[in-house]
């Protein structure tokens, strides 16, 4: 009789930490699996955008920009609303998201729409992609102050693995100084660094909505300074090639859509500053798709480009 508490005091301290490793390996197996789904989301909006850049240079031949982005933007919004309703997601944003929605809209498709595309008049694809692509320094930079997370020397050398790989990609087609260039200079700038903080405040506070409803949604509100200037355009619709109607088709659907509700999925399972990194991927896959899709030349420089990139992602990931 003495003993009886002392048993079930032992037997119960030893099912109690049985079920504190069960919680443990619980939690270790969702985090992982959380992981697995967020690299996917971004090898995926990767592939997305990095066959972005050489159709955007194309599209620039054939429509003005702003009709361009505009009609692009508002056909993405089109497809996201479709899918939302195809999924039963609700549309109207809820009281207290407007906010966070207009911010994200702006600084992470407003701003980096607007500089991919204006920036490439004064820039080529190749010094564009350069600057743009500086983006995952500002992320790591702003996401100290504002989700403080510290960027530890693992992280910092994930992030200059990776920029030496989007460096030894271009490399063969180093930037031409030019004051001529200096405005496509400013604006992929600009585009960089306002994509870098949209990075982070979309990962400080998401929007509260179902996937879709949320892209379709900025779509509209980041597409809309591009469509309303289009109306002073004219461009000849009826004289497009076939080629630029289904680039256009594309780009609405595919980056638009898709790779904004990988990215932002991404951005949910992932540090801000890993995700931001994954990014580097991006003129990798541009590269290696042009090779594939257009015969473009593939060889060593862009090999040791993949091994870099893909080696500061790898480390990102572990950081």
């Amino acid at each position: 009789m003495g003993f009886a508490p002392v048993e079930a005091t032992l037997e119960g301290g030893a099912g109690a930490d049985t079920g504190a490793h069960g919680i443990a390996a619980v939690s270790a197996t969702r985090r992982s699996g959380d992981l697995a789904v967020g690299l996917a989301c971004l090898l995926a909006t990767a592939i997305c955008w990095g066959l972005n850049w050489p159709l955007i240079k194309y599209l620039l031949t054939q429509v003005p920009p702003f009709s361009m982005r505009g009609f692009a933007g508002l056909l993405g919004a089109a497809v996201a609303f479709g899918f939302a309703c195809a999924g039963r997601e609700r549309l109207r944003p809820p009281a207290g998201q407007w906010q966070p929605l207009i911010a994200s809209a702006l600084l992470n498709i407003a701003a980096f729409m607007g500089a991919s595309t204006f920036g490439m008049m004064w820039l080529s694809a190749s010094e564009a992609v350069i600057i743009a692509y500086t983006m995952p320094l500002w992320a790591v930079l702003f996401a100290w102050p504002i989700l403080h997370e510290r960027p530890r020397a693992a992280r910092l050398l994930a992030l200059a693995l990776g920029l030496s790989g989007v460096a030894v990609l271009m490399g063969a087609q180093p930037m031409q100084a030019s004051w001529s260039k200096l405005p496509g200079v400013a604006i992929a700038f600009t585009g960089a660094w306002m994509f870098g903080l949209g990075t982070v405040l979309a990962k400080r506070r998401p929007p509260s909505m179902p996937p879709f409803a949320s892209v379709a949604w900025q779509l509209v509100l980041g597409s809309t300074p591009f469509a309303l200037p289009a109306l002073l355009e004219h461009p000849h619709w009826g004289a497009l090639p076939g080629r630029a109607w289904a680039g256009l088709l594309y780009l609405g659907m595919v980056p638009m859509v898709f790779a904004y509700v990988t990215w932002f999925r991404a951005l949910r399972l992932l540090p801000a500053a890993t995700a931001a990194i994954g990014t580097l991927m991006v003129p990798i896959v541009g590269v290696f798709g042009s090779a594939l899709l257009l015969g473009e030349p593939l060889g060593l420089r862009q090999l040791a480009a993949l091994g870099l990139t893909v080696a500061g992602v790898g480390l990102a990931v572990r950081a």
